[in-house]
């Protein structure tokens, strides 16, 4: 990569962004908050994922950079900040791949550096911790031998050594970290945790890992691309399809859970969990496989989905219809509907799927739109929103899906509306025609509260939208009947909305969306316990769904909670894979006795 001289310092930026991490460096070892907090821009942003924190936590501003530094900047043992690869300068901005070490970790990160007032300053940094002193992966130059070379009469083989676990974990030796929930996230988090050398155990209540995506209908697809997808350590193949069917989604989750040797127990359902303040654990009443059996875990981690509970309307009626009545996330598929009237409440990814493949099926198909929804195209998100990231042609320019992941992290949540704004818009010019069909036919469409689109939706309220993969035309050319408003009530073969609107139906499937995964919480443990960890997901962005005061992370995900020895693990195969390494590496510390003083607690303002 070329090195250009800035025509103001007259210096490269190689020697530029080593000059600033040099006195960075200093800074934090003095901590000394007012020279650190000035090597950053008037507006500036530091995203620190464990590193620093013990925490995942946004600093915006000098004063908040200041109290972070003040904090731990000199207690975190930070030194030997480097470049991991040339800088780069496009637009002003110079960009930096950058390493580092802290008393307990090695971690990694982007800084990009702005001119302000003839200085280098820090507009965005990024620290990421990736591994613990003394407990690296056995991966890589630590790969495990798998053999004891030699002859021996006690020898033990890899799978007698695993039946033993097997038989001795929840018996004679309890997991130091209990995941409830066994889909992708829970997986992910399994298999970080089984390389970390960390006692846990995953419990599912499907018969199979996979079962999860096995179990809906028919039709689902990812909506997301196989760069965007790929699970911790082992990547898909070469071959495997861009946008993978549901089946072969649970097949590979099942293999995974095998090859990484996660310990996953199958039919396996949560009843109850205390916390003891005593003896400093969680008792959790399972019921495996018909038999109940007791749990002492140290760590409750709830693994159970980001979109939480099924929100299940209750409709009057519905006791009364004749038909089949189910949510989305219940729905068989398309097959017993044939020739048959359907009515889909709600018009976002799941009721456009559904939708789809009840037409394909020659039902009779209305949908209910009771708010606007965001609609992209799959190819346009593919080629504007994510190819520079997450695509063939990424890979091809060296941005691996570790880097992607980096840089996407990299941007900070208060201003990264502004980076997605640009994308949309360009996004809108291209697929002007099919906006205008979709308008014409009644739609209610919109691009987020700022223009934003999908991105900053899935990350404020987890709702609103549809990536498109052929169901919008559906509606854009009426061959899906569409109708506006609120339902009101069943009869004994109809749904009745507020305005009077009578829309017969053999099937109604409510595609209402999903509560915060605190439900889960409440269900489990008790509605007190889940007010004091509050409202999961959202960043408090005061847009539609996303109530403020602004938090600039995720709530409650993948970091500590108001409740001591309580985590929150979900989202997207990609947050799955990324996420699932900070808090592995979290809970690792802790199963180590190593000290995590906890930097900005978040603080629960909502309590679901």
């Amino acid at each position: 990569m070329t090195q250009t001289l800035d025509p103001v310092t007259g210096t490269d930026p190689q020697t530029r962004v080593d000059a600033w991490l040099a006195r960075f460096e200093a800074a934090l070892a003095a901590g000394d908050a007012a020279a650190g907090s000035a090597l950053f821009a008037t507006e500036c942003y530091w995203r620190d994922l464990v590193a620093f924190t013990w925490n995942i936590k946004t600093v915006e501003g000098r004063d908040g950079v200041a109290d972070l530094i003040g904090a731990a900047g000199a207690r975190s043992g930070a030194s030997a900040f480097a470049t991991s690869e040339p800088p780069d300068e496009a637009d002003g901005v110079v960009t930096a791949w950058i390493t580092f070490e802290t008393g307990t970790g090695r971690g990694n990160g982007l800084l990009r550096l702005k001119d302000e007032d003839g200085e280098d300053r820090a507009w965005t940094l990024l620290t990421a911790l990736y591994e613990l002193k003394g407990h690296e992966e056995p991966r890589g130059t630590h790969r495990p031998m798998g053999t004891q070379h030699g002859a021996f009469k006690d020898r033990v083989t890899w799978k007698e050594r695993r039946q033993a676990e097997a038989e001795s974990l929840g018996s004679t030796t309890q997991p130091y970290v209990l995941v409830i929930g066994g889909g992708q996230g829970g997986i992910a988090l399994g298999s970080r945790l089984r390389q970390l050398g960390v006692p846990s155990l995953v419990i599912d209540k499907h018969p199979r890992p996979g079962d999860q995506w096995r179990n809906r209908y028919k039709s689902l697809c990812l909506h997301d691309p196989v760069w965007y997808d790929h699970l911790p350590y082992l990547k898909f193949p070469d071959n495997w399809p861009v946008f993978a069917p549901k089946d072969k989604v649970g097949d590979w989750l099942e293999s995974y859970v095998k090859i990484m040797e996660v310990p996953y127990w199958s039919n396996t359902t949560a009843s109850s969990a205390t916390w003891s303040d005593e003896t400093q654990e969680w008792t959790v009443e399972v019921e495996r496989e018909g038999k109940p059996l007791t749990l002492r875990p140290k760590q409750l981690v709830f693994a159970t989905g980001m979109s939480g509970k099924a929100r299940m309307p209750d409709i009057p009626g519905t006791d009364v219809f004749k038909g089949d009545v189910h949510h989305s996330s219940a729905h068989p598929g398309p097959d017993a509907y044939a020739g048959k009237k359907a009515v889909v409440i709600g018009s976002n990814n799941s009721s456009f799927d559904i939708c789809g493949a009840l037409w394909e099926h020659d039902a009779d198909v209305t949908m209910v739109q009771r708010s606007s929804t965001h609609i992209v195209k799959s190819d346009s998100l593919m080629e504007i929103g994510l190819g520079d990231l997450y695509s063939e042609r990424a890979v091809a320019a060296g941005v691996t899906t570790e880097k992607a992941d980096l840089i996407f992290a990299s941007l900070p949540y208060r201003i990264l509306h502004t980076f997605q704004i640009p994308a949309y818009e360009a996004m809108a010019e291209k697929d002007k025609a099919f906006y205008d069909r979709l308008e014409k036919s009644g739609f209610r469409h919109d691009w987020g509260d700022d223009g934003s689109g999908l991105f900053m939706k899935y990350l404020r309220r987890g709702s609103g939208y549809y990536i498109d993969v052929g169901a919008a035309e559906l509606v854009a050319n009426g061959d899906v009947h569409l109708v506006q408003g609120q339902i009101d009530h069943l009869t004994e073969d109809a749904a009745v909305l507020e305005d009077g609107t009578t829309l017969p139906a053999d099937v109604v499937v409510f595609a209402t969306g999903y509560n915060s995964m605190n439900g889960w919480v409440a269900d489990l443990i008790d509605q007190d316990t889940a007010d004091r960890l509050g409202k999961c997901w959202g960043l408090g962005s005061e847009t539609t769904k996303d109530p403020g005061p602004w938090e600039g992370e995720q709530r409650n995900m993948w970091k500590p909670t108001q409740v001591d020895n309580l985590w929150m693990h979900g989202g997207n195969l990609h947050q799955s894979r990324h996420y699932s390494l900070y808090l592995a590496l979290q809970l690792k510390a802790r199963h180590e006795g190593i000290e995590t003083p906890v930097y900005g607690l978040q603080e629960v303002h909502h309590l679901g």
